[in-house]
């Protein structure tokens, strides 16, 4: 009976958010705008909701309260404020920027922007390449997260593998079905959904447990390292390495990038970013405490399960736990399909037209980029079932990965002396640097404490501005289009 009315809960809010899509595909012109960027007509609200639930991703739900729960609370500091105001500047820095240039010239991808200014089809599959390269584990991590969130709430019933499957063929079904305005919806109603359940969750916790000074007096009988500022672990070198490259990533994130091009307006845009630092404090806070308090109750976390159902399952009824995980898998899904449905672009519009078919339509382009999604999301799931990393380790490599992108692009969008061999070489360097840092073990992954993600974005930052410095302009570049009188309104 227990097992049922979980995974009835669980199927039943997945259902909800695949029907809100199939209202939306009513709604949705058949044409790659509006299926990737629903037309470019998003309010604020709905830009800051479907942002938000974008990137709330296994990575927030459980590799957050995990690192919480080993390490401390810290990882409030680093994911819930830091980042939260770096990513906001970086919306006005970049996002303003590339919103102004996609009304003015119909961009959908980050590597069209930049492909049309330096004159460079090889720029723009390089953009798109790399981003894809950088999306696929972190679609992994969805699918990972859902699948070890249900064997654990289920206790084995369900087994691994089968919750992975399950999650990848709602997104696959969902972003197929939906495009950017049915996830949109969706986004706005799960973002909503899981700031609520979230603080009840803390709430219902603390009851339970006798308040805060209870939870915190158990958390010091334990750990009493957890509760004084900095440690090992958190060495002011990785706070901001993290907090930093996480910031930047998130910017690069082509989920993320793409809803820069999507605001309704320029007060739309100017709303949502002033917003998000708040939005941010609101959700990580209670479940990064979550984690850091549950260190000190009597619940038995097996080594690299998740804290969050384990504790949930313990403290709070079987239907409550089972509603935050069914929240918890639907916002793992608001990621995941928003990746697809951005790399499916990246694909399509980047690499397919330039390269294979210069011509297709946009019909065409439309039902090659729902193939696409079907295509990446099952490579993603097949990659999972083999031996995965841990939840921060696929989260923190694909974040550093798209960090190394950020520099170069916001010199191009700012100097006009860029040139696009400086582009190119700031890009390239940057990546290999961080993949030879990842995958060669005679380079290093830290320099005095600093990340090598951190290392590798001021390597792309001097190459770019240094190759530029030394290079002359090709013939084709468009130098003049960011600088332009830029209106929209």
């Amino acid at each position: 009976m227990t097992l049922t009315l979980q995974l009835g809960i669980i199927v039943g809010y997945l259902l909800l958010a695949l029907a809100i899509g199939l209202f939306a595909y009513r709604l949705t012109d058949r044409t790659a705008e509006d299926f990737y960027l629903a037309s470019r007509t998003f309010g604020t609200i709905v830009l800051l909701f479907t942002t938000f639930a974008t990137l709330l991703s296994a990575f927030t739900f459980f590799a957050g309260p995990n690192i919480a729960y080993a390490q401390g609370p810290e990882w409030v500091l680093v994911m819930g404020l830091m980042d939260g105001i770096i990513f906001a500047i970086l919306w006005y820095v970049i996002g303003y920027k590339q919103w102004l240039l996609g009304q003015s010239y119909g961009y959908v991808t980050l590597g069209e922007m930049l492909g049309d200014r330096f004159g460079s089809t090889w720029l723009r599959g390089l953009v798109a390449g790399v981003s894809l390269l950088w999306l696929f584990p972190y679609v992994m991590l969805q699918q990972v997260g859902a699948g070890t969130a249900l064997e654990a709430l289920t206790e084995g019933a369900v087994p691994y593998a089968v919750g992975a499957g399950l999650i990848t063929a709602f997104m696959i079904l969902y972003v197929v079905v939906a495009g950017m305005r049915g996830i949109a919806w969706t986004d706005t109603v799960q973002g909503a959904f899981m700031l609520v359940v979230t603080w009840v969750a803390l709430l219902w916790l603390l009851a339970v447990i006798g308040g805060p000074g209870a939870a915190t007096s158990a958390l010091e009988a334990e750990a009493a390292h957890h509760l004084a500022l900095g440690s090992d672990f958190y060495t002011v070198q990785w706070m901001l390495s993290t907090a930093i490259t996480i910031g930047f990533g998130v910017a690069m994130f082509p989920q993320v990038n793409q809803r820069f091009f999507a605001a309704g307006s320029k007060t739309v845009l100017k709303r949502s970013f002033a917003l998000w630092p708040i939005l941010c404090v609101l959700l990580f806070v209670p479940s990064f405490l979550i984690g850091a308090w549950a260190r000190g109750l009597d619940v038995t976390i097996p080594e690299g399960a998740n804290v969050l159902p384990i504790v949930l399952a313990e403290y709070t009824p079987v239907w409550f736990a089972a509603l935050v995980i069914a929240g918890a898998m639907a916002a793992m899904m608001s990621s995941s399909d928003s990746m697809l449905l951005s790399g499916s672009s990246y694909f399509t519009r980047d690499l397919y037209r330039p390269f294979v078919d210069r011509t297709i339509s946009e019909r065409r382009e439309d039902l090659l980029a729902r193939i696409g999604v079907v295509a990446f999301a099952t490579a993603a799931f097949a990659a999972s079932l083999w031996n995965p990393a841990t939840l921060f380790e696929l989260g923190d490599a694909a974040f550093s990965g798209f960090a190394q992108l950020a520099l170069p692009v916001m010199v191009a969008l700012y100097w006009r002396r860029t040139t696009r061999a400086g582009i190119t070489a700031g890009i390239v360097a940057s990546q290999l640097f961080y993949l030879s840092s990842l995958f060669l073990g005679f380079v290093p992954a830290t320099y005095a404490g600093w990340s090598a993600g951190l290392v590798g974005m001021g390597l792309g930052l001097v190459v770019t501005v240094g190759v530029s410095f030394v290079t002359t302009p090709a013939a084709d570049e468009r130098r003049a289009i960011y600088f332009e009188r830029l209106g929209a309104d």
